[in-house]
């Protein structure tokens, strides 16, 4: 045993634990993915081209969390999402941990992962779902603030007019995702 756990009392030990996340950056075709995950579940799927800035933006979305680099721990996850991005089809069936967002944002969150592979909604649609008939900008707040990629495809919901837009990840990779879902 670690002699500093043995003058930690178990409910420290507890907290310390809850507050860690583990996180790792792999490739995928449509860029570099940086998982993380809490005790709970994936916290975290985030797309870019820069290993630093997913860091950076982890680190910024967790204020106060230790983040640990474990690209073993996470060696599973990190797979399951590129096999996702190449065969939407075959799904992405992670634990996920979405307590970090708002009771609304929840409730959106949900709601994008009720959308089928290949299919899109609009703002408007889904806000119509939820209840909100004027709540297309907060959807669209929602969808920003989603920060797990792809477990919550938030990359599914289009203008009313059909056009892409607001894509965090970048309008080309939401492209790149809904054409692969197409062709499914």
């Amino acid at each position: 045993m670690n002699p500093m756990q043995t003058h930690m009392p178990a409910t420290a030990r507890n907290i310390a634990a809850l507050d860690t996340i583990a996180y790792a950056v792999g490739q995928s075709t449509i860029g570099k993915i940086l998982a993380a995950r809490s005790p709970v579940g994936v916290c975290a799927i985030l797309i870019g081209s820069d290993a630093e800035a997913l860091e950076q933006d982890l680190a910024d979305r967790f204020p106060g969390k230790m983040l640990v680099e474990d690209q073993a721990a996470l060696r599973g996850e990190l797979a399951a999402i590129a096999r996702f991005i190449e065969t939407p089809g075959a799904g992405l069936d992670l634990p996920l941990d979405t307590r970090h967002g708002t009771p609304f944002q929840q409730r959106v969150w949900e709601a994008l992962r009720a959308i089928p592979c290949g299919a899109t909604v609009t703002y408007t649609a889904l806000a119509r779902r939820l209840g909100q008939p004027n709540g297309a900008r907060a959807v669209a707040t929602a969808c920003a603030a989603n920060a797990i990629a792809l477990g919550i495809p938030c990359h599914r919901v289009i203008r009313a007019d059909g056009a892409l837009s607001g894509y965090r990840w970048g309008i080309e990779r939401k492209r790149a995702l809904l054409e692969k879902e197409a062709a499914i």
